[in-house]
């Protein structure tokens, strides 16, 4: 049945987080606050060669911890990460013994991937060259497929709702998000297991990236590497990771006594229309995206007090985005922060909008703005509040947060503190 009065209000009961900063969302916060870099030799393979042989990865997580041994080796690495952060979102969303209670076709599954697996793929092909095509795993297909981690989490919690992976570069995770919301707002669905996961620092990876000039090339200094709107800012660090949150409709969510740690209150979209790797200078593309989430939401620019910005420290990118925020935003632009995380985490591509997403609704609940570090000169085109000098204690009633990609794609998520109003 299609509930169909407008706009159901969606929570936020549960969050997970995996990246190069730690290894669960608590941690994970706790390390941005300080100000700590994720960024530093690459170990996943041997970068020797490589131009640039620095990355943000996951350091010292165990599959076992959430997958047996047979689960864990059918899982890339990418599958892995999501189910661990969507694990955690469960088990703190009251979900941790699954779905049972819940009616199955009510929940769904979302989850942006930009990549999927493809250090399996980059291995299996290696197989096929030295070997011949019997050598080929029977697994290669499932286990690097996008869709495989919807498919994987929809068979874990029993859920028979919507199911299907947004594949849209780096925007994938904030589209994810975007559209499980609608979906619950819709009346589709009353719970969505939903955010972004990849894991792709790979030998092709790299040289493709660092073949585009898109990546820094300060090997000798990966931890200040990534320095979004400075002055000399030379491209984004490779990252890896997963992000997930539990949406859940608000009634719903009350009516079992759950905690509700946020509002996820809108979403825009749009494209550039303008090239295939370059955001439009003007920033039109990322003007729409947040107009059409403030509309959403039912917000105005006075509402916003932090913006995690889509920040990856390319030269182009980041003074098309401070443009496009000082035209949404117009004078209250220069009240808010806008943080870039990704100076920290590095930019883990598909998984980028469902972390950042959890980032967003952690400093609307908690009050605090992590730092964007590695600032130094100043950019006449970047002029706002970037948290350079530190965390910044600051009561927020309301973010966006932006997830802009390769393809024109934009999208961005209007998240709300939760006040019980």
């Amino acid at each position: 049945m299609i509930h169909t009065e407008a706009k159901r209000r969606v929570a936020i009961t549960g969050v997970g987080m995996v990246t190069s900063v730690g290894l669960d969302a608590d941690d994970t916060w706790a390390a941005l606050l300080r100000g700590e870099s994720g960024a530093g030799p690459i170990t996943q393979f041997d970068p020797s060669g490589q131009p640039v042989r620095f990355a943000c990865e996951v350091k010292g997580f165990d599959p076992l911890e959430y997958l047996d041994r047979k689960g864990a080796r059918r899982a890339d690495r990418f599958l892995q990460l999501a189910i661990a952060a969507a694990t955690q979102a469960m088990e703190q969303a009251g979900f941790g013994d699954g779905l049972a209670h819940l009616p199955p076709d009510r929940t769904g599954v979302v989850v942006g991937v930009a990549v999927g697996g493809l250090p399996l793929l980059e291995a299996q092909h290696r197989k096929l060259l030295a070997r011949g095509p019997r050598a080929v795993s029977p697994l290669l297909i499932p286990m690097f497929i996008p869709d495989m981690t919807v498919g994987l989490l929809s068979i874990l919690y029993g859920a028979r709702g919507p199911n299907y992976a947004a594949v849209s570069a780096c925007a994938s995770g904030g589209h994810s998000l975007g559209l499980a919301f609608r979906s619950i707002r819709r009346g589709e669905t009353d719970v969505m297991i939903a955010g972004g996961t990849e894991s792709a620092i790979t030998p092709l990876a790299v040289a493709g990236f660092a073949s585009m000039g898109s990546m820094s090339t300060r090997n000798d200094d990966p931890e200040r590497a990534c320095r979004p709107f400075d002055a000399r800012r030379d491209g984004f660090v490779l990252g890896e990771g997963s992000g997930m949150l539990i949406l859940e409709e608000l009634e719903h969510a009350r009516a079992r006594g759950a905690e509700i740690l946020g509002e996820l209150a809108g979403f825009g979209q749009s494209a550039d229309a303008y090239h295939m790797t370059a955001p439009a200078p003007d920033g039109v593309g990322a003007r729409l995206a947040m107009q059409q989430a403030l509309e959403d939401a039912g917000l105005t620019a006075g509402d916003i007090g932090y913006i995690n910005a889509n920040g990856t420290a390319t030269p182009v990118g980041d003074a098309a985005e401070t443009q496009a925020i000082k035209e949404v935003l117009g004078d209250h632009a220069r009240s808010i922060v806008v943080g870039a995380t990704k100076s920290m985490t590095g930019h883990p591509l598909g998984a980028a909008g469902g972390i950042e997403a959890v980032i967003s609704m952690l400093v609307c609940r908690h009050g605090v703005i992590p730092p964007t570090i590695n600032f130094e000169e100043a950019d006449p085109e970047c002029d706002l509040d970037y948290a350079h000098a530190g965390p910044i204690e600051r009561p927020v009633s309301a973010a966006l947060s932006n997830s802009f990609a390769f393809g024109g794609h934009n999208a961005c998520l209007a998240i709300r503190r939760w006040d019980d109003n």
